[in-house]
This record gives C-alpha cells, structure tokens and sequence, in this order.
C-alpha cells in the first residue's frame, strides 16, 4: 500500500509502498478516504527543532483522518465493517493514576499517533477499537476527516462557559476559526479573532465571526467602545502559541478573566507573573480532547447546525501531497485535507 512516510532524517517526506498492517486481536482495520494537514505533520515535514526531539525514523504521518472499517479483530464487539471511523490521536496507557480514573486525556503515558507510533496518512490503516469514533454515515467526509483538530477547537472553547461573555480568540488559524464558531454558538455577547494574516481573517469573516482584529495594524483595545466594553476580555482563548499574543491577552482581560492555552510556543515566553496574580487570571493548559466526551459534543455541535466545513479551503489528492503541504504552511489557508479513495 502506498503511505506518507518521514523515511530518514531531514527536511522532505516520501511516499513509499510498504506492507498493509496486520489486524490485532483488540485493533479495526480502516480503508483510509480523507486526511488532514496538521501543523504536527508540517513541522515533522519541516524537520524541525521539536521534530527531530520528538520523532523517530522512518515513521507513518498524520493523525487526522476518516476511514471505512474493512476489518475488525476477533475481539472486538460494538463495531462492524462497513462503519465510518475517524480515531482519537493519542494511545493511551491505561494503568496510570488518570486512566484508571477515567480521565485518559490526561494520561502521563501518551502516544501521539503520527509522531511517536505510526499514524493514518496511508492507504489502509490500523489502530485500537477503543480509540474508534463512528461517525453517521451520511456525515461529509472532509468534515469528519477534521474532527481532531475540531475536537481541539471544541475543548479549548468549552473550558470556561462564554455565554453572554466577550471573548477573545488569538490565532486565526483553522483551529482558532473554528473555536470562534464554538464560542458564538454557545451564545457569547462578543467574540472578536486576532490574528497578522490578513486572509485568514477575512477566511474568518467569510465563515461568520463578526469581529476580527489585524493585530499588526490595530491595537485591540481599539474594539472596546465598538463593542460597549468597560474592562476588557472574560474569557480568552489563545490557539496561537506567538509570545506577542499571549502577553497582549493578558493586558486585555478583566480583572478574574480565565484563559484557555491551547497554542504551543515555539520558543519561551517571558511573562509579567504579577499581572496574572494581582489580576487574578485564571490559565487553563489545553492539549488534545476529553475522550470521548469532546468527540460527542463535536458531534452534537455539526448536528445542531453548526457548519465547520468553510474552514476547509483547499483539497487533493494524496499523490499532490508536496503542494498540499505547501499550502498547509503557508500561513494563508484553512485547512488542507487530502483524499485517499
């Protein structure tokens, strides 16, 4: 089967026929028909600082994905091929002191698929049947091939309740977009999306968040009297990982505001511990998804009418994959999915 590999390392990734992986006892097999570009599979692709830590070779990529179960394991019960799957992205143990607790999203033993095991970014692909979602089978498969990085996006924005709150969302990537989404249909008086990359704010605009701030031209206090407000921000979601946005949130919230980090730095970040102190901030660390309770509100959400499928802006095929991560790092799209069928 063909599969997108990092087979060495160095900047580049290759694809490559390598044998069908064998069905565990506990695993389901999934033909692969849609994946997406995640900022992991660029930097991996990049062979960057945090890729060459963290990655060993050769290795599969890619950890956003929707498949058709071909295949399941002598011991699985509860699916059935035929059914449409996307996977939760991390391995987990099951033995440490979260796991045994139920909370697996915060296991101390994670494995990332795509980065630390082989990931989804082939033909046919093979994973535990308890890491499968299944998905309705009318849903649109670019849609559900995104549910990770949505899932992302729906557990960061329901951190903090944002009703009737104003909200700020720093990093206006597909992630960032679609958490504006979530906070506006959670029912929040203002939510306003910042960002340096002009089209992606006006992809952003396009897709129905009301207020957006250029970040390089304007100063985001410059929305308060627009907006009717006093003291700044309640809630703030930061996708961006940028040391600039991060501070400048900071300096915008009201005095007990909370804040959900989801973005990653790339390098450290200096902040002024006193402001969060004697401001009384409240940060929240996000990584990945509550399993599978964020799965299920992703889901409720497109189901109550939420639409998240303008944020895809680009599609190709698998054997384009070089001009498909081309325009997944270039700082200007939505995101990127892949087809595999």
């Amino acid at each position: 089967m063909k599969a997108l590999v990092k087979t060495k390392p160095g900047v580049g990734l290759e694809l490559i026929d390598i044998p069908q992986p064998v069905t565990g006892p506990n695993d389901v097999k999934v033909k692969v028909l849609r994946t997406g570009i995640c900022g992991t599979d660029v930097h991996i692709q990049n062979w960057d600082g945090w890729a060459q830590k963290t990655v060993a070779t050769p290795r599969v990529i890619g950890h956003e994905f929707v498949g058709e179960i071909v295949e399941v394991g002598e011991l699985v019960t509860g699916l059935h091929v035929g059914q449409i799957v996307s996977g939760e992205g991390h391995y987990v143990c099951g033995r440490c002191r979260a796991c045994l607790a139920g909370r697996r999203e915060v296991c101390a033993n994670t494995l990332g698929i795509g980065y630390a095991v082989d990931g989804a970014m082939c033909e046919y692909f093979t994973f535990p049947a308890t890491n499968a979602w299944v998905h309705p089978q009318d849903i649109d498969l670019d849609v559900a091939a995104i549910f990770d990085p949505f899932g992302n996006a729906v557990h960061t924005a329901l951190q903090f309740p944002c009703l009737a709150e104003d909200v700020l969302v720093t990093g206006a990537g597909p992630i960032g977009i679609m958490a504006a989404l979530v906070a506006q249909f959670q029912g929040a008086r203002h939510v306003v999306l910042s960002d340096i990359s002009e089209e992606r704010l006006a992809l952003a605009r396009n897709l129905g968040i009301k207020h957006t701030v250029n970040v390089a031209k304007h100063d985001l206090s410059s929305v308060y009297e627009q907006l009717n407000m006093k003291e700044g921000f309640d809630v703030g979601l930061e996708i961006s990982g940028a040391a600039p946005a991060i501070r400048s949130m900071i300096d915008h919230m009201v005095h007990g505001g909370r804040i959900a980090m989801l973005g990653t730095p790339v390098q450290d970040v200096e902040l002024d511990l006193s402001k969060i102190i004697f401001h009384m901030l409240t940060l929240q660390g996000v990584t990945g998804r509550r399993i599978f309770e964020t799965w299920y509100a992703a889901s409720a959400l497109v189901s109550s009418g939420l639409d998240i499928s303008g944020v895809i802006t680009h599609r190709f095929p698998y054997t384009e994959f070089a001009q498909a991560f081309q325009v997944a790092a270039d700082g200007k799209s939505g995101k990127v999915v892949m087809h595999w069928d």
